[in-house]
């Protein structure tokens, strides 16, 4: 991992958070960037949640973004994702990634409070 172009990018973060958030950052990022393609991707430090976050833009989109990486053996609480959305300034939505451990990614979209679903 530590010879592949984009550690560097998230070297700081990698070293700093428990290995299996690491590994979801890592792959999460990776993803975002040479998957998916997103621009002005950069790190946010999220330390009430025990990890970073990306902001960027998906292609076609104008407006920046966040991605909430997480492991797919996780537990996660609204407790959680609460400290999330605050530790973002209180977005109104943010994605959360989870990541696998054979290399897969899945992304929802969550909202914070209750909202009325798109049709």
């Amino acid at each position: 991992m530590e010879t592949h172009p984009t550690y560097s990018a998230l070297s700081g973060f990698l070293s700093k958070y428990a290995r299996a958030t690491a590994g979801a950052a890592y792959q999460t990022y990776n993803d975002l960037l040479l998957a998916q393609q997103w621009s002005a991707l950069e790190v946010v430090d999220l330390p009430a949640c025990g990890r970073c976050a990306f902001r960027g833009r998906r292609p076609g989109v104008a407006k920046d973004e966040v991605v909430v990486p997480c492991a797919l053996s996780e537990s996660l609480s609204m407790a959680w994702l609460g400290a999330a959305f605050a530790g973002l300034g209180g977005l109104g939505e943010i994605y959360l990634a989870i990541a696998a451990e054979d290399s897969s990614v899945v992304y929802y979209k969550l909202t914070a409070g209750i909202a009325k679903p798109a049709v």
